[in-house]
């Protein structure tokens, strides 16, 4: 109960906090599927089929793969083996998502909107059943668990191809220029997210964890998933306008008042003039004032009552009336009419 208690509270402050806070920008401009766009996007997938193509057919680009794998670049540079461990990281999926999502929900609480939390969940979902459909639809070996020289290793039980590393750098880092508010930013970012992901690629073909081959198509991957987005923005719309709506019902219920409970009154017997009793509800009760209700119960007499004004006023020494002419004084008799004879 307590820990309910608490975690209301922290919400109630969040909403408090996002009210006060101005609405989404209006010079922020969602993108839309333009034709240039859709003319990358197209030339990013026939790019994507040729490299695909290219190692079904064991092409020249897979003893390219198997030159650079012989090369051995860990032996030729090892003073950077190091560093590199560590740079590597910036492709993983899992702390590259709590980074960047934690960007954009401070964006989103700034800007009183979901939309950059929304846009990085839909993205990642794409890479992940894209990416995963692919990797595990081909089966490709590494280079660490080759077994035939010149072979492309494919359908062999691999996870290899595409580099999933690459992709994810490439969506992970691209979202935030994708999400820019000026051009002059989403330049910039573009060019930071291009080259960390080129890095990310290039290290993993240095580490000799995956071929040339699949960090090409790793960037193809995740180069399509960025521009794919605007193709999902109404349904990012749409399921924003929903939850700020489940928000706002939710909240609604948790401030509607509580009806007072109803207060049963028990009826009141009454007596009446010949004793005879019969129960009958009390009447409604008025609102009593402070002063009345410090003065106690007044508590009446059975049977009839009669008004003030037709009581006779009792003093101490008596009743005020005289006696009247047709009372006889106590322990006298009326006088008996003398009969005559």
């Amino acid at each position: 109960m307590r820990t309910e208690r608490n975690l209301t509270r922290r919400l109630d402050r969040v909403f408090a906090r996002l009210d006060r806070e101005p609405e989404r920008p209006a010079h922020i401009d969602v993108p839309v599927m333009s034709r240039h766009r859709v003319v990358l996007f197209s030339a990013t997938l026939a790019f994507y089929l040729a490299i695909v193509w290219a190692v079904v057919t064991t092409s020249w680009l897979v003893r390219l793969d198997w030159q650079v794998m012989f090369f051995r670049p860990y032996q030729q540079w090892p003073q950077i083996h190091a560093f590199l461990d560590y740079y590597v990281v910036l492709g993983q999926r899992g702390p590259t998502a709590v980074m960047v999502a934690s960007w954009l929900g401070w964006r989103s609480w700034r800007q009183h909107t979901l939309r950059p939390l929304l846009t990085l969940a839909t993205s990642l979902l794409l890479l992940n059943i894209t990416v995963g459909a692919a990797k595990y639809g081909m089966g490709r070996l590494g280079p660490h668990y080759a077994t035939v020289i010149g072979s492309n290793e494919m359908v062999r039980g691999g996870d290899i191809f595409p580099s999933g590393h690459t992709a994810n750098a490439v969506v992970t880092w691209g979202i935030l220029a994708y999400l820019a508010s000026t051009p002059r930013a989403r330049r910039w970012l573009s060019a930071a997210s291009a080259i960390t992901s080129l890095g990310v690629g290039l290290t993993t073909v240095y580490l000799g964890t995956h071929w040339l081959s699949d960090v090409l198509l790793g960037w193809a991957a995740g180069l399509l998933i960025l521009l794919a987005l605007p193709w999902f923005e109404p349904l990012i719309a749409r399921t924003e306008t929903w939850l700020f709506d489940l928000r706002d019902r939710w909240r609604a219920r948790r401030i509607r008042p509580v009806p007072e409970p109803a207060v049963t009154v028990a009826p009141v017997v009454l007596t009446g003039p010949r004793g005879s009793s019969a129960e009958q509800p009390a009447p409604a009760r008025e609102p009593v004032s402070s002063t009345r209700a410090s003065r106690g119960l007044v508590h009446l007499a059975p049977g009839p009552h009669t008004a003030r004004s037709e009581r006779s006023p009792v003093t101490p020494a008596g009743p005020r009336r005289p006696p009247g002419a047709d009372r006889a004084p106590r322990g006298t008799s009326p006088a008996r009419p003398l009969t005559g004879g």
